[in-house]
């Protein structure tokens, strides 16, 4: 927005005063006028061209080298607000892409949102803590009319928002075939059929599935390519890896997934996770997985709940620890 001839006017005589009488009086209102023209947009580059107006009109002809340097004082600030206008761009951008990042985040919370069932004689405990402001792992529990418990951890290759989405259309299958009483090979067949199809083939999903059968105390699982997790036998307080095999799901159209069964017994424990988990560091090294079931092991006097929040707490407080991923933890007990 271009001066008006009367603010020329007014800077030229407030040039003339401050060369002449009073600073100090002239400087406060060169302030005000100042703020006027930053109301108004002018640019400081104008600003400079008023005053190089003002000096020609005050001092007559002024030397070729302080108007050649005004002028390069000129053209270096019209740059300058140009450059500043980009990074202007560029931060509003930024500001509006994190308030729909934001969005997602509570969007995905809300549609993903699990609860914790209550099994007769199983113990469970659960935390998920996103890397970022979108969780690339996820969770999820169903239970049967017949007391039967269907539950799922999953991995996003692929991060953001469309990893989000991506763990929507998971659940909605999940909800829809776990009526149908599938096992789990089945289930995992029929959720790789949906990945292959309608998601991009730069992402995958890595998931482990299973069913616990409060009844008989048994445990049926089945794996696409997700971290094995572990069983803890409370009779000889070891831990074994889960035995697992399956492609992630995504990769193939028809993919099978084998389907394991354990029992467990009273205070046997099955540790189910994500990469997060096992892949954390302390001062750039790789902690060990054995160390890991060492702090899992050390809080298993606790509910389940206490334990996975414990074993995070524990790990959090570990001398230059680090999470470079989503981390999960779930845990399963048997307590009867």
């Amino acid at each position: 927005m271009p001066w008006r001839k009367d603010e020329a006017q007014f800077y030229e005589k407030l040039l003339k005063n401050y060369v002449e009488t009073d600073k100090d009086n002239v400087l406060m209102t060169a302030t005000e006028m100042g703020e006027a023209f930053v109301n108004r947009k002018i640019f400081p580059e104008e600003i400079v061209s008023i005053h190089m107006e003002a000096m020609n009109n005050l001092f007559g002809k002024i030397s070729d080298e302080r108007r050649l340097s005004l002028e390069f004082l000129h053209k270096t600030l019209i740059a300058y607000r140009k450059s500043y206008e980009r990074l202007e761009k560029i931060r509003m951008e930024q500001l509006e892409l994190k308030s729909e990042i934001e969005v997602a985040a509570n969007m995905q919370k809300t549609v993903l949102q699990t609860n914790i069932p209550v099994v007769e004689g199983l113990d469970i405990g659960v935390i998920s803590i996103p890397y970022s402001q979108m969780n690339g792992d996820y969770y999820h529990f169903v239970k049967r009319d017949d007391g039967t418990l269907g539950l799922a951890i999953a991995d996003v290759i692929g991060k953001g928002i469309p990893a989000a989405f991506s763990m929507s259309m998971i659940k909605y299958g999940m909800d829809n075939f776990y009526e149908e009483k599938m096992k789990v090979n089945e289930v995992l067949r029929r959720l790789n059929r949906i990945v292959e199809r309608n998601i991009a083939s730069s992402m995958f999903i890595t998931m482990f599935y299973g069913q616990y059968f409060p009844k008989s105390k048994t445990f049926n699982y089945a794996s696409a390519g997700h971290e094995p997790g572990f069983l803890y036998k409370n009779k000889t307080e070891r831990f074994s890896e889960l035995q697992t095999k399956g492609l992630v799901l995504g990769v193939l159209k028809n993919s099978d997934y084998p389907q394991y069964e354990l029992t467990m017994e009273k205070g046997d424990m099955v540790v189910l996770l994500t990469d997060g988990v096992t892949e954390c560091q302390r001062a750039g090294q790789f902690i060990s997985r054995q160390e890991i079931l060492k702090i899992i092991e050390l809080y298993r006097h606790l509910s389940a709940q206490k334990q996975v929040e414990q074993v995070y707490e524990h790990l959090k407080n570990i001398e230059e620890y680090m999470v470079r991923d989503d981390f999960t933890l779930m845990i399963l007990k048997n307590t009867v």
